[in-house]
């Protein structure tokens, strides 16, 4: 099973790029930081790390690159346990202009969520071979692994919201569709008389029960008014009984709902 993952840049000065200067093409990740996530429901996983030679003589390149990773002594996730990596080596191709991915397989049997601590795997490139013009980019990449429970909270429900700054509340009937691992859209937002939007409202994440809502949401996908949660809400297991809590900002001032 192949799902989706969420990706970040960052800057790292321990890198081979100043061998740019010297006509030296660098292979490694494209990215230094990434979160997986998957259901720890006994699944396993594969998230495809995409790798790639960059460089300023890249295209006058004909050989075959082959590139290979290790995992670093500080990762904190555990091989047999979080993950596995069948195969550590990639060979880049000039026919697939110098790009590949290495699988990771992220493994969940035996995994007793919620974990205190999210592990996180963390890959060096160790070698590039097959070109003199060719070395590894020095850029690890850190994977944050992210063991979700597993909920079905998609559905028809009845939502009270309550606005903090005008106390006015507003009952509706609405429904959360499921668009992710343990993602979810409602499909209204705020308290006004008429919903902005019947069909998108804000996206929350759900983790063992403790619901978070994302940053940088548009308001109901329309408006430049962001969404962003504000603490943590909280699901009630034995009543089902959803609490999220949410911001949105406007030009007066920021209003928190519940």
């Amino acid at each position: 099973l192949s799902l989706g993952i969420f990706n970040s840049c960052l800057v790292d000065d321990k890198t081979n790029y100043e061998l740019n200067d010297a006509g030296i093409n660098l292979a490694g990740f494209t990215l230094t930081a990434t979160t997986v996530s998957g259901i720890a429901d006994g699944t396993e996983y594969q998230f495809d790390m995409r790798v790639r030679v960059t460089g300023p003589s890249k295209t006058d390149l004909k050989n075959d690159i082959t590139l290979t990773i290790a995992v670093d002594p500080a990762s904190t996730a555990v091989e047999g346990v979080h993950y596995r990596i069948e195969n550590p080596t990639v060979v880049l191709k000039a026919s697939d202009n110098y790009l590949g991915v290495i699988p990771i397989i992220m493994t969940t049997e035996g995994i007793d969520t919620p974990l205190e601590e999210t592990p996180v795997l963390i890959l060096n490139t160790v070698s590039a071979t097959g070109n003199a013009k060719v070395t590894n980019n020095g850029k690890p990449l850190a994977i944050s692994m992210n063991f979700a429970c597993f909920s079905e909270f998609q559905g028809t429900y009845t939502v009270v919201t309550t606005n903090g700054s005008s106390g006015v509340v507003r009952t509706r009937t609405e429904t959360i569709t499921k668009i992710g691992v343990e993602k979810y859209l409602t499909s209204c937002i705020g308290t006004w008389a008429t919903p902005l939007s019947l069909t998108y409202g804000f996206v929350f994440e759900n983790s063992c029960n403790v619901i978070s809502v994302p940053a940088k949401q548009s308001l109901a996908n329309i408006y430049s008014n962001e969404v962003f949660g504000t603490k943590m809400g909280s699901v009630d297991p034995v009543t089902g009984v959803i609490t999220i809590y949410y911001t949105i900002t406007f030009a007066a001032g920021n209003t928190e709902y519940t």
